[in-house]
């Protein structure tokens, strides 16, 4: 697995926000499940802070990933733990499309809903 992939799930596991934006161009797209894509650094870094107010913790495992051209293709599995301290694990395939060693553009797929039913 690329060090970068590792090193950005690093970070997002550490619910680190100003670390993940840095792995984003400035006008980054992310796209989050069924949500409205939010466009640009700043936006995404008022996104991703609600979401992680939500929840007390999470952790990736990679499964497999792939690489074609700009773009990286990961298959996982993401444990969420709610502020209740129960667990819930979850599968996810996130696809990256990458410009100057930055994501250009984020979409993660997976279906939150078991996750939402209870924050």
């Amino acid at each position: 697995m690329k060090d970068w992939l590792r090193q950005l799930f690093a970070v997002i596991d550490r619910k680190d926000v100003e670390g993940f934006v840095l792995f984003l161009a400035e006008d980054a797209s992310f796209r989050f499940a069924n949500f409205v894509a939010v466009v640009g650094r700043d936006n995404i870094r008022k996104a991703v802070s609600s979401f992680f107010s939500q929840i007390k913790g999470l952790q990736h495992r990679i499964i497999e990933v792939w690489e074609y051209a700009d773009t990286v293709i990961c298959e996982g599995e993401v444990t969420y733990m709610r502020n209740d301290d129960t667990k819930l694990t979850l599968p996810f395939a996130n696809i990256f499309r990458m410009k100057d060693n930055l994501i250009a553009d984020y979409r993660i797929y997976i279906d939150i809903s078991p996750l939402s039913d209870k924050l």
